[in-house]
């Protein structure tokens, strides 16, 4: 069941969609220096929505790269949804994205899926 039927854009562009189930945030370009405001302003929105029973699902299917800012967005979210008692999953990863993760050992912290 969809709350907001309609996907809402966040202020960064990317579309925050808030289900029954989870909130999904779909990520996608290049996460760098220049865009990595853009997805932690995207992340904290859908975080708004977020509870235990609802996690925040960030779709990367259309993500073409990711470099330690757009890392470290992602971490930050986490530890937001951490103290909030909800989690965040990443799916749709790339092998760049998927070894960025696996080198730097937050792969597990992000709970990522392929």
């Amino acid at each position: 069941m969809i709350i907001n039927r309609e996907p809402h854009r966040s202020t960064a562009g990317f579309p925050v969609e808030v289900s029954e189930d989870t909130v999904t945030v779909r990520a996608g370009g290049e996460m760098d220096l220049v865009t990595a405001d853009d997805l932690g302003h995207a992340l904290a929105e859908a975080l708004r929505h977020a509870s235990p029973t609802r996690p925040v699902l960030v779709d990367f299917s259309q993500v073409t790269f990711c470099d330690s800012a757009g890392l470290n967005t992602l971490i930050t979210a986490r530890i937001t949804a951490e103290t909030n008692g909800t989690r965040i999953h990443l799916t749709g990863l790339n092998r760049q994205i998927h070894r960025l993760l696996e080198i730097t050992g937050t792969l597990p912290l992000l709970t990522a899926t392929t």
